[in-house]
């Protein structure tokens, strides 16, 4: 975490004083780079530190900060210079570098590693003083030692049956989470509004204010309704939101019912960032970092976070093109996969709720 801010503060002062177009790139790339790699580490370390009862409540605070952040960036945006914009936004990192310091590492990684007194020390740190650890570290303790038992594996053993539940689970949510079209929506947000004929600073500002309190939302929903419900109902308010918007996009071609088109537009804009935000924005990265097994936490992450960010892409590189192709046709797509994203969330993806990481992960390998 320490080395991705690092890359992200430098990044920020690259474009903050870029000299040329070059600088903007590297310093995008160096951003890019701490970004990809901080989104998976994060929500991994918070799952590895927070009690089963808590950890959806702490993983879903990384979503709300970041909502928080989004916000704060659509409000100073359209008042203050991009270079100014990136100054600032090269504070939190910095912020985070010095407070990584005062952070102990993760229990579990230290008891892989066979750090024991360390292992105790940063277990106690994190529950209190006056807790009593003895359950929770028995538990950790036997899990690692069935796993000391299996060798590390290799990225290409990642692909083993054993793992393929945690596989498709992991990988299908991360892949319809961005083929449902959130990153060119929140990229290309101006252009939509512009588009269906809304004020870009009003529209902007509106999804701002309306994201915060769904973040909070979701903050509060995540260990008292479950992983599973929050899914469902952001891949269906997904749906509703894109088919929406794609049929305000039909309704511009009528000029007796033009007018509707801005206020079907911004409604579907509303409503998906909202849905996103309560439940595929930041669900998908929590069960991810709940149900691989340590041994190959790392390789999964590599794939999923490549995945993920890979289909971002892609997403957003092709929807220019697809707009030029047909407005109401891209969008009618995008509420397609969310239709698709709540047959998988039906069909696949395990309640993770109130179970241990270890609970989870064996009942995953055990399935198969």
């Amino acid at each position: 975490m320490w080395l991705t801010e690092v890359f992200c503060t430098a990044g920020w002062l690259m474009i903050a004083f870029a000299k040329n177009a070059l600088w903007l790139d590297v310093g995008r790339l160096s951003i890019g780079f701490g970004v990809g790699i901080i989104c998976y580490v994060v929500p991994v370390y918070i799952a590895e530190i927070t009690p089963k009862s808590h950890r959806g409540s702490f993983s879903s605070t990384n979503q709300l900060m970041g909502v928080l952040g989004f916000a704060l960036v659509y409000f100073i945006g359209t008042i203050i210079s991009w270079r100014s914009l990136a100054m600032i936004s090269a504070i939190p990192c910095v912020v985070q570098i010095i407070g990584l310091f005062f952070i102990p590492e993760s229990p579990r990684w230290l008891a892989k590693f066979g750090h024991e007194k360390e292992f105790e020390a940063a277990l106690k740190q994190l529950r209190g003083k006056n807790a009593d650890i003895s359950e929770e570290a028995a538990e950790i303790r036997e899990y690692m030692e069935i796993l000391e038992q299996q060798k590390e594996a290799s990225f290409l053993e990642l692909f083993q049956k054993r793992y393929a539940n945690s596989l498709v689970v992991g990988v299908g949510l991360m892949l319809l989470q961005q083929l449902g079209g959130n990153s060119p929506m929140a990229y290309y947000a101006s252009t939509i509004f512009e588009e269906a004929g809304i004020s870009t600073a009003l529209g902007l500002q509106l999804s701002a204010i309306v994201q915060i309190p769904v973040a909070f939302l979701s903050l509060f929903l995540m260990d008292r309704s479950g992983r599973r419900p929050l899914l469902l109902v952001s891949a269906g308010g997904m749906c509703f939101a894109c088919f929406l918007v794609g049929l305000s996009f039909c309704l511009k071609e009528l000029p007796q019912l033009k007018a509707l088109t801005p206020i079907l537009a911004l409604t579907g804009g509303l409503v998906s960032g909202s849905s996103f935000n309560i439940g595929l924005g930041v669900v998908p990265w929590i069960i991810m970092s709940e149900v691989f097994p340590i041994n190959v936490k790392a390789q999964a992450g590599s794939l999923v976070t490549l995945v993920n960010w890979s289909v971002s892409w892609i997403t957003t590189y092709y929807f220019n093109f697809m707009m030029e192709w047909s407005p109401a046709g891209t969008f009618f797509i995008f509420s397609g996969i969310g239709a698709l994203t709540i047959l998988f969330v039906a069909k696949l993806v395990p309640e993770t709720k109130g179970r241990t990481l270890e609970e989870i992960q064996s009942s995953l390998t055990l399935i198969l």
